[in-house]
């Protein structure tokens, strides 16, 4: 557990600083970079939970994960981040991220009604990501030339070769995944010995170990005043749980949902997200008593989800 802190750490810094580089290089604003490049990395550890665990028949883990992490993400890692360091938020996050999110979010909620996601829907799923992934590219590519001027450019990938900002991405990636890796296997080594059942572990131990890397994440870039990879990060990487993991995985095997995640855990994940627009749109910024807000929102899921296992 101890090596997999260590990793995160590392892998936050690494993925921080090669995803800023990456972005002014190509012209990209870092709010996006934090929704697809610094997203798809932290959500790693979902992706191989996920697709893993369905394989070998224990669904519950796998959606489990993903919904227990798009909680964790916004209640407890958002709600620790700006504790630390309140954020200011930038406009693009509440006109375009928040309400992919919610698409995103409802489309899971109606969908797994049926209590099942099927190989159609999981790729309907990942092309909604990829239409919205290069449009939101190609969008900020042309915001962006009017940002950096050629000369700026110039001087900045005179001071900046690429191979340090691809090593450094490299290296935030296997620092994030491999340190995902080992505090999972410890915490639910730990779990197991008690008898505590797949979805609880799934939805708690499971879901916060997946969230470590965005919590790494954004607290780093939030110190280092990168506060659009911050908050892009976390909601970016909420989108990317549904859209990209449930999708690739329901793409590989249909996934079954469990009744008792359709009637308590994915309400809690559709109550953040929405509760989250009010937090970010009043004032453009999200203090410290609204992160309290976000963490006691995350203690009362952590609070129902015990009532229901005990």
């Amino acid at each position: 557990m101890i090596g997999g802190f260590i990793a995160l750490l590392i892998g936050g810094e690494g993925l921080v600083r090669g995803a800023v580089g990456l972005a002014l290089r190509l012209r990209i604003s870092t709010l996006v970079i934090g929704m697809t490049v610094v997203s798809f990395g932290t959500s790693a550890p979902e992706l191989l939970v996920s697709l893993g665990s369905v394989l070998e028949g224990y669904d519950d883990v796998g959606v489990g994960a993903v919904v227990g992490s798009n909680i964790s993400n916004l209640g407890l890692v958002l709600g620790i981040t700006v504790l630390i360091f309140p954020l200011t938020v930038a406009r693009n996050t509440i006109r375009i991220d928040w309400p992919l999110m919610i698409v995103a979010s409802f489309l899971f909620y109606f969908l797994a009604m049926d209590e099942q996601i099927s190989y159609i829907e999981g790729l309907l799923f990942v092309l909604i990501l990829i239409t919205f992934s290069v449009w939101i590219v190609m969008k900020s590519r042309k915001e962006g030339k009017e940002l950096y001027s050629s000369e700026d450019m110039e001087q900045f990938a005179s001071d900046n070769p690429l191979y340090k900002d691809i090593i450094a991405l490299a290296i935030g990636m296997l620092g994030l995944y491999f340190g995902a890796e080992w505090l999972i296997d410890g915490v639910i080594g730990i779990a197991k010995e008690h008898g505590i059942s797949e979805k609880f572990i799934s939805v708690t131990v499971v879901a916060f170990g997946t969230s470590v890397p965005e919590l790494v994440t954004s607290v780093v870039a939030a110190y280092k005043k990168e506060t659009d990879i911050s908050v892009g990060n976390l909601i970016g990487s909420n989108v990317f749980n549904i859209l990209a993991i449930l999708g690739i995985t329901a793409m590989v095997k249909p996934i079954s949902i469990s009744p008792s995640i359709n009637s308590m855990d994915i309400y809690f994940m559709l109550g953040i997200s929405l509760l989250i627009f009010p937090l970010m749109y009043y004032g453009k910024k999200i203090n410290r008593l609204k992160g309290s807000t976000l963490l006691a929102f995350y203690f009362v899921y952590i609070y129902f989800t015990i009532l229901a296992e005990f």
